[in-house]
Order: structure tokens, then C-alpha cells, then sequence
């Protein structure tokens, strides 16, 4: 399998985001924990910062006015100017209550964006507390031009990942701390109904994303761990002591490289495990024309991989 690592100057290229035309055809974009966005060629051979958001981005999408939706874990929500450097404040609270951790979006055709607030308690910085502690105060929100963002979902389970169906029927959020892909239907009989795309994963999913098959794509952060799944299920009092443990003794995020497509029934289409010690810990992915981008969290790079 063809599977390509490209270096960025920047810690945890959490997201990558492909552009399909106009004058960045041929890149793709990513942002660090620096608060760097940049732009790189295809080929790795040209890398451009074209932004600093003066905090965490984490998910990127494009707006239809070729403007990138970044979600900064300490900023809110942001609209990216590539060409200048521009940014501007979309949101940073909702229903009284301002964002912890602003994390992934997606943008349907008449520009309302669906986003994730993945805690009301914990920051990025202390992810693991939450995750473990599994607070299940994660939020799905929704946006629109000049409006006010308001609340979907609560009570989720760590919410990350956020993906349209291609009818833009349903739009899905993944939990990680609940291993699972929630779907609200948004037309049809069932709509504002809410059930699962997928269940029982085999990992902890972070972003998800539609690719340009139609299938909706799940990144595996790390595969599931029998210490965290039996203190997720534990009274608080010891999830609690959990996260008060040195970080060195607290179990560590396995290092792996996945991540799976699925159609609309929920059934897998593409399952892509890679052996290599040259990269860990997917929370990005965007498939483009058979191409898989992956970003991670931990990785100071982006990775593609040709289905």
C-alpha cells in the first residue's frame, strides 16, 4: 500500500481539508498546535503558513465563499481567509455558555454549519480527563448566516467528528468516548430522530468526514482499551482518581494508523489498518479520488494513502 508521510513545521496536524479548485487546487490544509494553518502541495515539496489563529485549530472545512470554518479548541468557532490571513469570530457560545472545545464541522450547501463542542468541562488540554471521566456533556450545534448557533444533541459522549450525508439527509457526530457514530436525521419521516450510523467500533473515533465517494469516513484514533472501558463504567469517585494519576502511569494511546468508510445503511466499505512506526494516532481524514489524508493530533505531519 502506497502510504506517504509529509512533515509540516508544526506539532499535531490534527485536520486536513483537500481543496478541489480555484487557486489552491492541488494543496491541502491542515493546522498545528502552534495555531498555524497551512497549506501544502500535494507532493510535500511546498509548505506556506497562511494563518495564525492565536489558538488550537483542530477541524477545517471549506465555506462556500472559499473562505476555510476552522474549529479552534480555545477560540470558538472561525472563518479563515487562505488568501490573506483574514479571521473573523463566527461564534464562541451558545445558549449562554461559552465554548470549551471547539472541535469539527461540516457545511451543508446552503451554508449552515454543523459543529461539535466536545465538552462543557475540559479543554483540549485535559481531553483524557474528560474522555475517561466521560462526562457526556458534549454538544452538537448548528449555525447559520447571522444567526445565533444553537444546541442539537447534548449529552454526548466526548462529541467529535461531524459529516452531511452526500442528500444531506442525516448529519452524523462521532463519540469517542462511546466508540459509536450518532445520526440526526434532518428530512424524510424520520427527521429529528436520532439513532446510530455505526456502533461498537473498534477504536475511539475522532474526526469523521463524507469523501467524494459518499461514504462517510471514520478516523480510529486508538484502538479500544480494556483499562479505559472498565473505569468508563466505574463510579466517578474512581474515574475521577483515574485522571489524577502522573501521566506516566496512565494507560498510554496505542499507536496505530486506521480508519474506516461506511455507506448510509452503517455496513464498512473500506477498512484501512497501516503497520508503520513512522506515524500514530489518525484524528484526521479526507478522502479525494481514491486519495486517503489523514492528520493526527500527536504527529508534526499529514500522511496520504492511495485506496
Amino acid at each position: 500500500m502506497n502510504f506517504q508521510v509529509i512533515p509540516v513545521p508544526g506539532p499535531g496536524a490534527e485536520d486536513v481539508v483537500v481543496a478541489t479548485d480555484g487557486r489552491d487546487e492541488g494543496c491541502v490544509f491542515t493546522g498545528t498546535a502552534d495555531g498555524s494553518i497551512y497549506r501544502v502541495s500535494h507532493d510535500g515539496r511546498r509548505i506556506d503558513r497562511v494563518a495564525f489563529t492565536g489558538g488550537r485549530p483542530l477541524g477545517i472545512e471549506w465555506l462556500p465563499d472559499g473562505r476555510l470554518l476552522v474549529c479552534d479548541a480555545h477560540t470558538g468557532l472561525l472563518r479563515v481567509d487562505p488568501a490573506n490571513g483574514d479571521i473573523e469570530t463566527v461564534a464562541d457560545s451558545a445558549a449562554g455558555r461559552p465554548f470549551v472545545f471547539c472541535n469539527n464541522a461540516a457545511v451543508s450547501a446552503e451554508d449552515v454549519i454543523w459543529f461539535t463542542d466536545s465538552s462543557t468541562e475540559f479543554g483540549i488540554e485535559r481531553w483524557k480527563d474528560d474522555f475517561v471521566r466521560n462526562t457526556r456533556t458534549g454538544r452538537l450545534l448548528r449555525v447559520s448566516e447571522g444567526g445565533e448557533p444553537e444546541v442539537v444533541l447534548d449529552g454526548l459522549a466526548f462529541a467529535n467528528g461531524v459529516a452531511l450525508a452526500s442528500d444531506e439527509s442525516y448529519v452524523a457526530v462521532a463519540e469517542t468516548a462511546a466508540r459509536t457514530v450518532v445520526r440526526h436525521w434532518l428530512t424524510g419521516e424520520r427527521a429529528g430522530e436520532r439513532d446510530f450510523l455505526v456502533e461498537d467500533l473498534p477504536g475511539y473515533p475522532d474526526n469523521i468526514a463524507r469523501g467524494s465517494d459518499g461514504l462517510i469516513w471514520v478516523t480510529i484514533a486508538s484502538p479500544t482499551d480494556p483499562v479505559v472501558e472498565r473505569l468508563q463504567r466505574g463510579p466517578m469517585p474512581l474515574r475521577k482518581l483515574a485522571t489524577m494519576v502522573p501521566e506516566r502511569l496512565q494507560p498510554k494511546v496505542k499507536r496505530s494508523v486506521r480508519a474506516q468508510a461506511y455507506d448510509d445503511r452503517g455496513l464498512l466499505v473500506h477498512d484501512l489498518e497501516i503497520a508503520t512506526d513512522d506515524y500514530h494516532m489518525v484524528t484526521g481524514v479526507r478522502e479525494h479520488d481514491g486519495r486517503v489524508w489523514l492528520g493526527s493530533l500527536e504527529e508534526p505531519a499529514i500522511a496520504v494513502v492511495q485506496l
